[in-house]
This record gives C-alpha cells, structure tokens and sequence, in this order.
C-alpha cells in the first residue's frame, strides 16, 4: 500500500443536484472512482435546500467494512441533515466504489473528493465527521489538506468537473470530527483487533473481507507508513477539531483518545461518551445531534 504524500485529487463527474438525496462518482487524485451520496438540508417542513446553498455541508466517512448504504451512515444522516446538507461517501474498496482497501492510507484521497465535491456545490464550510478507519482518515486529511488563507500558502484547488465544464476549488475541512478512531497504527491490543488484522494481512482473511464483509482489501503493505493520527493531530490546527470515544469501545481503550488529545496541546475538545461502544453503529440519535450541532457552530 503506498502512501499519500501530497493533499490533491483529480477529478469527479457532477451531476445537478435536486431537493432529495442524489448520487454521483467521484474520481479520486491516483483514478479510483468513488461513489458519492449528496442529502441537502432538510428543513422543518422537510423541503431542502436550493443547488447553490452557501451554508455548511457535512462528508461523514464510514469506518472499515462500511458503506455510503449502511444503516448506521444512513441513520447519521437523517440526523445531521437536519442542520446542514450532508455528503456520505464509500472508500475505496467498499460499497460501489472501485479500488481496494488500503485501510486508512489512500482514502485520503477518496475524502478529498468528496469535500472538494462540496465546495463545488457552493457550501463555503464544510465538516468531516469520520468514524473508526474514517475517524483516522480525517485526521490525516485535516493534516494534509490545510485552508491555505489560514497556514498563510498560497490557494491549492484542485479540479472538479461537472458535464463539460470544469472548476477549481478548495479541498479542506474548515472543521473536524474524530469519532472512537485509532491514535496509531499496528495496534494489536483487543481481540477484535487481532482478528482485523487477520482479515487485512492474511489471504484467507482478505477472502473472508471480500466475501463476508464486501469489502475488497489490497494485499499489498504500505510502504511508505502514512503519517499516523497521533502526528497529524499538530498540524490540524487552526480548524476545530472534535475527539470523540466511548468508554466501552471494543476495539480502542481511552489511552487512544487521550493520546489524541493531549498531541493536540488544547486545541482540541474530547469527548468521552458513557457507555458507547465503537464507531457510528454506537452513536446514538442524542449523540449525533450534539456532534451535528457542533459541526454547525464552530
């Protein structure tokens, strides 16, 4: 698996977008083609919003072995549509996308897209709110993928097409979320850890993921090792930044968010949620209204 080093993407196909949900493919920076779900904001009479709305758009990337169809993203849209128009996406490897599962390295890219995908549709903010693998990767994208009026750059857009035309736009998150992610790599300590990384690193487990979960896994081991979340915590800043874990998370004890947090030097608010198990499956209706309401706020 190698590793992405450079924040940008190539290019996606945009369709116009209506009042209810409507779907795309989007074309991630190295080809792989990424299946994308826009939900406008719904207000209290159920009506969305128009094409051009300029309010918050939240992209909500699934853990490991999910989808842009999964119940529990769909039910986290429901929620955060409510309060801003949502994009739900699958990585690379799941769901309808192309590619394999480099579980967390070049789905920064896939994340890229889609929030540059936002931004072409005229949200001037916009949110990541990642769970589990997708927890990690917004970490690394908020990383990469810095606002360049804020870090002082230069502007870095990149290409979105829609029909003939093609425009340039910015592919950072003005905000981020981390919901129960890892805070570094190769962690072996809980049973379903160990058995992940079975199902990653082993052929019979990768035949298990294709088979058993749909999810399609790349054989191959990164090389070079991407920047791990714990690192890439310091350089998110200024954009806000959520951490949010529950104390009964399976897969990562509380050193994990801990660990995020005090990397980010008290620019960072952490969130330790009582009784919650692990990633969106976990995150009740309550929780995700305080997160939605968060992601509108800051």
């Amino acid at each position: 698996m190698s590793s992405v080093s450079e924040g940008r993407f190539r290019s996606s196909s945009v369709p116009l977008i209506t009042r209810g949900p409507s779907r795309t493919t989007l074309r991630a920076d190295d080809g792989v083609r990424i299946e994308a779900v826009y939900d406008p904001c719904m207000a209290d009479d159920g009506v969305g919003t128009e094409t051009g709305d300029a309010g918050t758009a939240i992209v909500v990337a699934h853990g490991f072995t999910g989808s842009a169809d999964r119940p529990a993203v769909r039910r986290a849209v429901e929620v955060f549509s409510q309060r801003a128009a949502v994009i739900t996406f699958s990585f690379r490897g799941h769901g309808g996308s192309g590619g394999r599962s480099t579980v967390g390295d070049r789905e920064v890219l896939d994340l890229a897209a889609a929030v540059a995908w936002a931004r072409s549709l005229g949200h001037r903010r916009v949110v990541t709110v990642g769970f589990s693998m997708g927890g990690s990767v917004v970490l690394r994208h908020g990383a990469l993928y810095t606002d360049p009026v804020a870090d002082g750059e230069g502007a870095r857009a990149v290409p979105v097409r829609g029909g003939r035309t093609e425009a340039y736009v910015e592919a950072h998150a003005d905000a981020v979320v981390s919901v129960s992610a890892p805070a570094r790599w190769y962690y072996r300590g809980t049973a379903p850890m160990r058995r992940l990384h079975w199902v990653v690193t082993r052929p019979a487990g990768r035949l298990v993921g294709r088979y058993g979960f749909g999810t399609r896994i790349d054989r191959n081991d990164w090389d070079p090792v991407p920047l791990s979340p714990v690192a890439a915590i310091p350089r998110i800043a200024p954009a806000p930044l959520l951490i949010v874990h529950g104390d009964k998370d399976p897969y990562f004890p509380l050193d994990h968010p801990r660990m995020l947090a005090d990397a980010a030097d008290g620019a960072a608010e952490l969130w330790l949620e009582r009784g919650m198990g692990h990633a969106e499956n976990a995150a009740d209706e309550p929780l995700l209204i305080r997160i939605a309401d968060w992601a509108t706020s800051r």
